[in-house]
């Protein structure tokens, strides 16, 4: 059997809902942040499918530049919660409502 474009972008679609699911349904900072970077990660494979498809090297370059951005966003985004973690000692989204200090 053949693995087509149809099937990346199925699994792709499929990552991606799962990652809105998270994102909408769930109320832990970090399991929100991990849906959005499954979804990140989602958009990744759909960009990269479409190049290997096109046979044009440019998407899977930029996939490569936005991995490398994604790692640093990890790196302030952990370290945000890290910190509102150590302030507040939850990290549930309804503690949080107020951000004053």
């Amino acid at each position: 059997m053949h693995v087509g474009l149809e099937h990346y972008l199925a699994v792709s679609a499929l990552l991606f809902a799962l990652g809105l699911f998270g994102v909408l349904v769930r109320r832990n900072l970090l399991v929100i942040y991990m849906s959005l970077e499954l979804m990140l990660n989602a958009a990744n494979l759909a960009l990269v499918s479409f190049s290997s498809y096109k046979n044009n090297p440019d998407g899977q370059v930029l996939v490569f530049f936005i991995i490398s951005v994604a790692a640093a966003e990890v790196a302030v985004g952990l370290a945000l919660i890290v910190a509102l973690y150590r302030k507040r000692k939850t990290t549930h989204v309804e503690d949080l409502t107020t951000m004053k200090l």
